[in-house]
């Protein structure tokens, strides 16, 4: 049995384990849907982070610099400031005023039933464009990790789902919490490794470094400067695709189904912020070191090199093998596939919550208490249930997608849709049920049309392009940019401005107020977690 399988095997063995013990510890909703709301500031800050760095960080942003330089570097600069807004203006409001779900808080004083299905709608979406870029990017890499052995893409793809469904129906939130802090520790310590082998190849001096990336020499012996701005973003449309990805990135992990439901698992407010704080410090050395990764990967592989070897998700893996030899290739392909499972619970359980919480027993049946056990019985159905969709379009796509380009869609479709109405129900007075409903349905409406009309979707290809790279629509675009948020994320704030200055009076006084005191007090949320 080779190193990559062993490796591969003894994670899942770990992560099985922690399930077993997460499910006797899982009984009741609030244990299964927040892990009984016990969850430490600096556990939770891990299994924050464990949750945002996902596949797209790990596999394509490494891929992006590698091939795009100073371009693709630009995407770990939008990820790393966006978790500003969340502990500026998310974090603490929605431990204070929520339960289980982002829709608690818009249900607050704004009618439930309405807003609580268009919530959920929103929450499948976006779970589900986050969830197929990571089962694309764990095929591509498990299909690799265990070549030899039968494993093609689609079944990497299968079992990978199997696994991620296991983890939330038996072990719920509490599982998932200990998978991604497993998950984050072994990827910061796989990343600073890697990180100081590329460094230890230019004497550890940055000079040096960046002299190489300055002058890197391609296939066809043309030397590029892969610090100059313009690979990837060219004119006339590269600038304001860079904004429009900018506004994406920084909105939309405010708006972030998986990443806002981490919130409820603490005790309270102040543990909520300094999750947060713990998480921001995780994450943003993450990012400064994925610029080892790429420019490293760049200048010391090539870009030919990982094009012809699995192509640009697999330059970490890549790397490592080049620098660490197969050990170190099975060691960081098998962080990959941690990175890759602890993603994937995390939004299977965010999905399957919002769908047994908001949709099934708020809207299905107007908030009526359930038997005991049935909220989560539902939940476990629904996971099962997206874990099923999500394998069977990641195997439609296939391997040849950059899991970044999905992701950076996801986080379109949750800025413009959840992040508008997240923030009006909040901090706006006059703010009511119509103008929830609108922005959320503006929001998804607009960002799901100009993707399907952008070049991501559409384009005219030559007849040499092979037929699994070739664009799903062949046409002309008709919207220029690669990401809507420039135009979908003002399009939600202005359906929701419109949609409540037309759909009649303001919610009722009392419960703003009452929410505007709970929500930076955080008075009244200990008999809403009880009730």
């Amino acid at each position: 049995m080779n190193t990559s399988l062993l490796m591969f095997l003894l994670f899942v063995g770990i992560t099985l384990l922690i399930t077993a013990w997460a499910a006797r510890r899982s009984s009741g909703s609030s244990a299964f849907f927040a892990a009984g709301r016990q969850i430490k500031g600096w556990q939770n800050g891990i299994a924050v982070a464990g949750d945002y760095m996902s596949a797209a960080s790990f596999l394509g942003i490494a891929g992006l610099i590698a091939f795009n330089g100073y371009d693709g570097f630009m995407y770990s600069v939008g990820w790393l400031v966006a978790y500003l807004t969340v502990l500026l203006i998310v974090a603490e409001p929605l431990r204070n005023a929520g339960k289980y779900t982002m829709a608690d808080v818009l249900a607050y004083r704004l009618s439930a039933r309405p807003v609580r299905a268009m919530a959920s709608f929103s929450t499948l979406t976006v779970s589900t464009f986050y969830m197929i870029a990571q089962m694309v990017g764990a095929g591509t890499l498990v299909a690799l990790l265990l070549k030899g052995s039968g494993i093609t893409f689609d079944r990497a793809v299968v079992i990978v789902g199997v696994l991620m469904v296991s983890y939330v129906v038996f072990g719920g939130m509490l599982a998932t919490t200990w998978v991604q802090i497993v998950k984050a520790v072994l990827l910061i310590g796989g990343t600073i490794f890697l990180s100081i082998l590329v460094m230890a190849q230019f004497h550890f001096s940055l000079g040096e470094f960046f002299s190489a990336v300055s002058h890197v020499t391609l296939a066809n012996g043309k030397t590029v400067n892969f610090l100059q701005p313009g690979l990837l973003y060219k004119p006339p449309y590269g600038p304001l695709n860079l904004i429009s990805l900018g506004l994406a990135l920084i909105f939309g992990t405010a708006g972030l189904p998986h990443i806002l439901v981490r919130f409820y698992t603490v005790p309270d407010a102040k543990t909520a912020r300094v999750s947060v704080v713990w998480a921001m410090a995780i994450i943003g050395g993450f990012y400064i070191m994925t610029t080892f990764l790429g420019f490293g990967a760049a200048t010391l592989i090539g870009k030919d090199f990982i094009a012809k070897n699995g192509g640009t998700n697999m330059t970490a893996p890549l790397l490592a093998q080049r620098l660490g030899g197969d050990l170190f290739f099975a060691f960081i392909s098998a962080i990959a596939f941690a990175t890759i499972l602890a993603v994937v619970a995390g939004l299977t359980i965010s999905a399957s919550t919002s769908f047994a919480h908001d949709f099934y027993s708020n809207v299905i049946h107007h908030g009526v208490e359930r038997k005991p056990g049935e909220e989560v019985l539902v939940a476990r159905v629904a996971a099962f249930v997206v874990g099923a969709v999500s394998i069977l379009i990641a195997i439609v796509l296939g391997p040849t997608f950059n899991v970044a380009f999905l992701v950076a869609l996801a986080f379109a479709v949750a800025a413009s849709a959840n992040l508008p109405v997240i923030l009006l129900s909040i901090f706006w007075q006059r703010f009511n049920t119509a103008g929830a409903v609108c922005g959320l349905a503006v929001g998804l409406a607009s960002s799901l049309a100009l993707i399907l009309v952008s070049p991501s979707i559409m384009g005219i290809d030559a007849p040499t392009v092979a037929a699994a790279a070739r664009h799903l629509i062949q046409a002309k675009p008709l919207f220029p940019l690669d990401n809507p948020g420039i135009a979908s994320i003002p399009l939600g704030f202005l359906g929701a401005v419109i949609g409540t200055f037309l759909g009649g009076p303001a919610s009722s006084a009392d419960k703003w107020l009452e929410l505007e005191v709970r929500a930076n007090t955080g008075l009244g949320s200990e008999k809403a977690v009880a009730h």
